[in-house]
């Protein structure tokens, strides 16, 4: 039975020189520099025949090809072929980053930041689809690392409330991994998180230390 439009898995480039362009895939598609790729990537850096993506009855594969400068999923450099998840960032050597949507039905409208909060539009935003995040307007590159962009997502759902230390580490390292990860890690993950926010917005700090409790974000409301 042929798959209807909605269901069809996309590509979506975000920071490099394809930035905004998408691919259906359909069918299997090489990104390299050179022009007979399926997605050129006209940067030195890229290699010619760079990276393979390939639906697959057990879902999409994505795999280097060998590549000078490698492949990245979710910031990890792969040299086995690897299924991607929903909302994956792929980075094509330090040239090109894109994300996996399972399905054009997940897809954002162009430009639109979907808010994670009901009736709540702040100076941040984020995009839980893309992985973008927006401070007034602007978008934060290079894109927050995976672990930073989990820490902000969960403090953007839950914002105004306090998130329990606990709870941060549970998500950003996996409840099995939390046992092992002290203090001084998530204190470290914080503090860099903070200048990458201040780097867009010095004028206001948007994560608190709520001393005994956790973490809440205060997102005053976009400028009228």
């Amino acid at each position: 039975m042929e798959r209807k439009s909605e269901d069809i898995p996309l590509l979506v480039a975000q920071e490099g020189l394809l930035n905004g362009q998408r691919w259906a895939l359909r069918s299997r598609l090489i990104i390299g520099r050179d022009a007979t790729c399926d997605i050129v990537v006209a940067d030195r850096q890229v290699s010619r025949r760079h990276a393979r993506i390939t639906p697959t009855s057990n879902g999409i594969l994505l795999e280097d090809l060998g590549s000078k400068n490698g492949t990245n999923r979710n910031g990890e450099s792969i040299n086995d072929p690897v299924v991607l998840l929903d909302g994956d960032s792929i980075q094509i050597a330090l040239a090109q980053t894109f994300v996996y949507l399972s399905s054009d039905a997940t897809l954002p409208l162009e430009g639109e930041l979907i808010s994670l909060s009901a009736n709540k539009q702040g100076r941040l935003n984020v995009d839980k689809r893309s992985h973008r995040v927006k401070i007034n307007d602007q978008e934060i590159t290079p894109p927050l690392s995976m672990s930073q962009f989990k820490m902000l997502e969960l403090l953007y759902e839950n914002q105004g409330r306090v998130v329990s230390r606990q709870q941060l580490i549970e998500v950003i390292w996996g409840s099995e991994e939390a046992i092992q990860v002290t203090e001084q890690a998530l204190d470290a993950m914080v503090r860099r998180l903070r200048e990458r926010l201040s780097e867009f917005d010095a004028t206001h700090e948007y994560i608190v230390t709520v001393r005994g409790h956790g973490l809440r974000l205060d997102n005053p409301e976009e400028a009228s």
